[in-house]
């Protein structure tokens, strides 16, 4: 049986979850928002995979880089270079 209930959004972008739904998480718990064209999910970060987490994060950082080079912020570079900037890390 699917349960249901209807929340509100604040002005700060809050969303109370309601109680009988708080009762599967506690204070502190992280959450997995996941996004579709018509959903949004909460899931609790502990039933998600490690590796998961770990490539929504490579995801996200890869996103921000190429939003930064699309933007201009890019540092162009040869393979000789590349390669010695990367020894650095």
């Amino acid at each position: 049986m699917v349960e249901m209930d209807i929340t509100k959004m604040s002005s700060k972008g809050q969303v109370v979850i309601p109680f009988n739904f708080r009762k599967h998480i506690k204070e502190g718990d992280t959450l997995i928002v996941l996004k579709n064209k018509e959903q949004i999910i909460l899931k609790p970060a502990s039933s998600m995979d490690k590796q998961f987490a770990e490539d929504m994060e490579f995801a996200r950082r890869t996103e921000e880089a190429y939003k930064r080079i699309e933007a201009g912020e890019g540092i162009e570079m040869g393979f000789d270079e590349f390669i010695e900037e990367m020894k650095k890390w």
